[in-house]
């Protein structure tokens, strides 16, 4: 019953205050994007169209309030590469050969861009970064707490069925990307009810991968233990704080994660056979790439293609989100979808690099949060298909904003001429 009155109260409450304030109604579309509550509760909530009430009030509440700043500053060219992939999705689905199958995906992809992009217009403060890496936090944090309750009273549904619709995969990779977030904002807060809240869900959401069987999971986890070590600033209460991220990951991981985790860098010799299906799935999607290099073979007809052109037995999946896109979407998809999150990285190291002050004191925390994210992230999805999952589009989303604040300048007003007219001029006669 909780969970129908969580989403019957922010579905219809949520939409009224998008409105008039609509980047609420972002929020809340990803919220609900993230806690899934059909899936997450099956037996309280049905079937509806929560997520379309929200984004239609989004919309509405977008137009009526001026459809944002379009002003994106630095943040162009990742928005241009948001746009570009978008409309690759359209011309590759156009020539696909399954029609049906490939309108279905990019009307999949178009409910996570069209928010994102009104995403980009809205956001413009330190307070809305904030607050979308807290729903994140939160949405995520909450997956990892009911999955270790789980996990602690001897249940395998993470590992066996996934969490919340998704595999125990994409799972996986999406409590990886929401660990570096947890951390690096818990070292932001200056308040302690806020900083440590963070660091308990960095715990959290660092132990889910390590039972639930993932490996790509547990080499992001690894990559982002790895980042933070680079990133962290170099301050010995910071420093202290990542020993204990260590420390207590290292007592989190057993010997069963360790033996999981070692089997990720077997030799030929050693490799399972899900290792060596991989090897083989990625070069027949290097194979469509360039045999369809244009448009590819259309949005999610991969596996349609593994059957029909490369002898599968049954549809298989490609086990990895670059490959995936690669053969789907032919190299300007993939370009348009690497490229952003290259200037998303690039342009994120750009202001870390800046010098830190009283007013900027954000600015560099935030860019800890995206590199960190993304690091295990990028690494995480080489082992699974996760272009549909939101997390990472909204940590992109972090980075538009925190570029918006960089280009925004204080105004400055012009001198006043030094001239009898104004009455501020002082004449000395001598």
């Amino acid at each position: 019953m909780k969970g129908l009155l969580f989403t019957l109260g922010l579905t219809y409450g949520g939409s009224v205050i998008a409105l008039f304030r609509p980047w609420y109604g972002v929020l809340i579309y990803a919220t609900f994007a993230i806690i899934r509550p059909e899936a997450t509760w099956p037996w309280s909530v049905p079937p509806d169209n929560y997520s379309r009430i929200i984004a239609i009030a989004l919309i509405i509440g977008w137009a009526i309030n001026g459809f944002g700043n379009w002003n994106f500053g630095k943040a162009k060219p990742i928005v241009y590469c948001l746009l570009g992939y978008w409309a690759w999705l359209i011309i590759s689905a156009c020539f696909a050969p399954h029609q049906d199958v490939a309108w279905l995906d990019v009307e999949l992809h178009s409910k996570i861009l069209l928010p994102l992009f009104i995403g980009c217009t809205l956001i413009d403060s330190v307070e809305k970064i904030k607050q979308l890496c807290w729903v994140i936090v939160l949405c995520l944090g909450f997956h990892a707490f009911e999955a270790n309750i789980d996990t602690f009273q001897g249940g395998y549904q993470l590992e066996l069925y996934g969490w919340s619709g998704l595999d125990n995969n994409g799972a996986c990779i999406g409590f990886v990307t929401a660990a570096g977030i947890a951390f690096f904002l818990g070292l932001g807060e200056t308040v302690w009810w806020k900083r440590w809240p963070a660091f308990i869900f960095a715990a959290l959401l660092a132990h889910t991968p390590m039972f639930g069987s993932s490996r790509g999971g547990m080499l992001g986890l690894a990559c982002i233990g790895v980042a933070s070590v680079y990133l962290i600033p170099k301050k010995p209460i910071y420093i202290t704080y990542l020993c204990l991220g260590f420390i207590v990951a290292g007592s989190l991981a057993g010997p069963r994660v360790m033996e999981e985790f070692a089997t990720i860098f077997a030799g030929e010799e050693q490799r399972d056979g899900s290792a060596d299906s991989r090897i083989e799935l990625w070069k027949d999607c290097t194979d469509a790439m360039l045999n369809n290099p244009l448009t590819g073979l259309g949005p999610n007809h991969w596996e349609y293609a593994a059957v029909e052109i490369y002898g599968w037995e049954t549809r298989k999946a490609s086990h990895s989100t670059w490959f995936n896109i690669a053969a789907e979407l032919g190299i300007p998809g993939i370009m348009f979808f690497l490229g952003f999150y290259f200037f998303t990285i690039k342009l994120a190291w750009k202001v870390l690099k800046q010098p830190q002050s009283e007013e900027n004191y954000w600015h560099p925390h935030f860019a800890r949060i995206i590199l960190a994210s993304l690091a295990g992230f990028l690494v995480s999805a080489s082992f699974v298909n996760f272009d549909q999952v939101e997390v990472p589009y909204y940590i992109v989303l972090m980075c538009v904003g925190l570029l918006k604040l960089q280009t925004q300048k204080s105004p400055v007003t012009e001198p006043q001429r030094m001239t009898t007219n104004n009455p501020n001029y002082l004449t000395i006669n001598c």
